[in-house]
């Protein structure tokens, strides 16, 4: 069987096929979005083996729940809305559990282990200056942290955003508020990280 692209098929029809029972479907969907799923989860609860695990319950929970998914929903924002729920679960019971820090290698598309956000943040062209270079993995690691320190609430409208891609009607039904608040939430951790990276003038415009 030919492998699944992107541009050949929808998410919404991989997961028509998978619940007329598909299977490749199913790995095609996990292909296209486990790795901006764990990253998402790993901004959370901020240790990437419990990421790692939690990312196969999202997928269990995918399965299990195949049959409630509605063909005129996106399939990620369905799918992003899981992840949220296995996240506030497992804080929930490990509220005071302390984590280690986010500046983890993410993984890629593959499954390997890939460049933290300071290593892609920085330059790392053969021709840059070493100057240039230290600027970039500095404002990785700033940028960061600055997630780290959002409030709950604006961290997780951000992550949806910027890694996930939902659309804000989409992050307004995910987490149950209106759109102008979602937007609220996303206006403010935008000013923050730009304070958080205000030395970074050039850097932080791009923001805006």
């Amino acid at each position: 069987m030919a492998s699944i692209s992107r541009e050949e098929v929808t998410d919404e029809v991989l997961m028509m096929r998978f619940q007329g029972g598909d299977r490749a479907a199913f790995a095609g969907l996990v292909r296209r979005h486990k790795t901006n799923v764990y990253n998402f989860i790993l901004r959370q609860v901020r240790a990437p083996q419990i990421a790692e695990d939690l990312v196969q319950d999202v997928f269990v929970k995918i399965v299990q729940n195949a049959a409630d998914f509605k063909h005129e929903a996106r399939f990620s924002t369905w799918a992003y809305a899981i992840a949220r729920n296995v996240c506030i679960d497992h804080l929930r019971k490990a509220a005071l559990r302390r984590h280690p820090s986010l500046d983890q290698a993410t993984s890629t598309s593959s499954g390997e282990e890939g460049p933290t956000l300071a290593e892609r943040t920085a330059d790392a062209h053969p021709t840059a200056s070493v100057e240039r270079v230290a600027i970039g993995a500095e404002l990785g690691h700033r940028i960061t942290h600055a997630v780290e320190r959002l409030p709950a609430e604006q961290r997780e409208v951000f992550l949806l955003r910027e890694i996930g891609h939902v659309p804000f009607k989409d992050i307004a039904e995910i987490t149950g508020v209106p759109e102008n608040t979602v937007k609220s939430r996303m206006r403010y951790a935008l000013e923050r990280l730009q304070e958080a990276l205000a030395e970074y003038e050039d850097y932080a415009r791009a923001l805006r």
